[in-house]
């Protein structure tokens, strides 16, 4: 088994939805819950490779937008709210070997 199929295979049996959305606001990477949740639940298309934006209201980009920065600089995950479906919804911050900044997770529970 490879490194990649590994890491796709935790995060897929994660419980909850997981979304990792890059630097420039781009949907990268779902689980199998998260697909489900904005694929059957909420009727959304394929949103891999779209921003993360096309599903959100313009209020929510701008607190998106600096919950992400307020990571960036202190490197602290954020609470953002509550969904829909009555799930927590948090942002946690993701870097590379090399401690660079690539994205954030969207996390609900």
């Amino acid at each position: 088994m490879d490194e990649l199929e590994m890491y796709k295979g935790i995060l897929d049996s994660y419980p909850y939805p997981i979304v990792f959305v890059d630097n420039d606001y781009v949907i990268r990477f779902m689980n199998k819950n998260a697909k489900y949740h904005y694929y059957e639940e909420r009727n959304y298309d394929d949103l891999i490779g779209k921003s993360l934006f096309l599903c959100h209201h313009e209020n929510s980009k701008e607190k998106i937008m600096a919950a992400y920065e307020g990571i960036k600089n202190n490197g602290k995950p954020v609470f953002i709210g509550v969904s829909t479906s009555n799930l927590r919804i948090y942002m946690q911050g993701v870097k590379n070997d090399k401690h660079e900044w690539i994205g954030f997770l969207k996390d609900l529970n």
